[in-house]
């Protein structure tokens, strides 16, 4: 049985509606940090694209593949554990198997 709580390379992310953890990578916006994301077939607000949990209509925001380095599901909810897993900060993408700019 695979482990449900790792990180994944974000080609094998659910591509159905479904909520999942996202690393976003660092730039010169600010270091990398995890977001609850899900992936829209595309609206009438915007075209396809792994969309932030905290959008709205008029105020979507969007990643795009690059802007992602890798996904995990949501850890199952615990009393004990409320906070968000950190960023993934491995040195190289290859350790994810993923592609990487």
């Amino acid at each position: 049985m695979e482990e449900p709580n790792r990180w994944r390379p974000m080609r094998t992310a659910p591509r159905d509606g479904s909520r999942i953890l996202v690393t976003i990578r660092p730039s010169e916006q600010g270091p990398g940090a995890v977001d609850l994301v899900y992936w829209s077939n595309g609206d009438r607000f915007g075209g396809d694209a792994w969309r932030s949990s905290d959008s709205a209509p008029g105020r979507i925001i969007e990643y795009t593949e690059p802007e992602l380095k890798c996904w995990m599901s949501l850890p199952p909810v615990s009393v004990d554990q409320i906070s968000l897993p950190p960023a993934w900060e491995g040195k190289d993408d290859k350790e994810l198997d993923g592609s990487g700019i």
